[in-house]
């Protein structure tokens, strides 16, 4: 197994390490096209997607990965509901389900919304959940020839009896979501693919109805790669990936938005998430493949 330790600050950052004492990035799979939105199941399993179209499960007890769903709608973003469920972001693009479907118990495959007053989604990219088992979901359009019915690329969410409420507008390009863990903010990234777009962390204050305040900008990346996907510890830290080449890794930040640390990875990273006993295993998917890491802090 290929092995790496790059534990860089960032130009800006304060000096600060959230790595465990002598952890390692650990490359444990490596096979894929493209792989996005790792998610542990309540099996203690990590499940990625590996966007050529099929989710893949990793198993920490027996170090194998396997085929969990072939295809998969081009399934990017993964969660799992309290149910045990996986919910899945479906994007576009050949074979693409442009939905979020949910998979039962028994392996039956379902939409829970494919459409927004009327119209085809455009690209389903990733979720989070709230403690009510509300859905906010990203709908921006990065691939795929499909017809585009929606003239905006915006933040939904999908309330537990299927209602589907377009949350956020004032998004160029929504990627990555995560909710703190006081349920109090949701963090959005903006990910332009144009550089002179808009590249930048942004929070919104999460209401109790499901709502958001007014949208503050923590962290503007200029024209570099900004955040992909991103996680959240217990603590308030949010855990970013973003950059590529020099620039890619690990981004850490405070609730604030101040850059605290970085850690460098071998692929550009896409998406990470934790997992483990005690959630301080970070697994981070990247290029092709899924890494893992373990990190001083634990993940909600």
């Amino acid at each position: 197994m290929f092995l790496l330790l790059l534990a860089l600050v960032a130009p800006g950052a304060e000096e600060k390490s959230f790595v465990a004492p002598n952890s390692k990035i650990e490359k444990i799979w490596g096979e894929g096209a493209f792989t996005e939105g790792p998610a542990e199941g309540p099996d203690g399993c990590v499940y990625f997607s590996d966007i050529g179209n099929r989710v893949m499960k990793f198993d920490p007890k027996t170090g194998k990965t396997t085929i969990h769903r072939d295809p998969s709608g081009r399934s990017n973003g993964l969660k799992f509901d309290a149910k045990g469920r996986l919910i899945a972001c479906e994007g576009a693009n050949t074979s693409g389900g442009r939905r979020v479907s949910i998979t039962e118990k028994d392996g039956t495959v379902k939409s829970l919304a494919d459409k927004f007053e009327g119209k085809k989604f455009n690209s389903p990219n990733d979720l989070t959940l709230d403690a009510k088992g509300r859905i906010y979901f990203s709908d921006p359009r990065y691939t795929g020839d499909e017809n585009r019915e929606l003239d905006h690329e915006s933040v939904y969410r999908i309330d537990t009896d299927g209602t589907v409420t377009r949350i956020i507008k004032d998004v160029m390009r929504p990627n990555g979501l995560v909710i703190s863990p006081d349920g109090k903010t949701l963090y959005v990234s903006d990910f332009a693919s144009d550089p002179k777009g808009a590249r930048a962390l942004v929070a919104y204050p999460l209401k109790e109805d499901g709502t958001v305040g007014a949208r503050k900008v923590l962290h503007d990346f200029g024209k570099e790669r900004g955040i992909d996907g991103m996680t959240v510890a217990t603590d308030g830290t949010v855990v970013a990936t973003a950059g590529k080449a020099k620039a890619a890794g690990i981004y850490f930040f405070s609730a604030e938005g101040k850059q605290l640390a970085f850690l460098a990875t071998p692929e550009d990273p896409n998406n990470c998430c934790f997992a483990g006993k005690d959630k301080k295993t970070l697994y981070i998917t990247a290029g092709k493949s899924l890494y893992r890491v373990e990190l001083t802090v634990a993940g909600k």
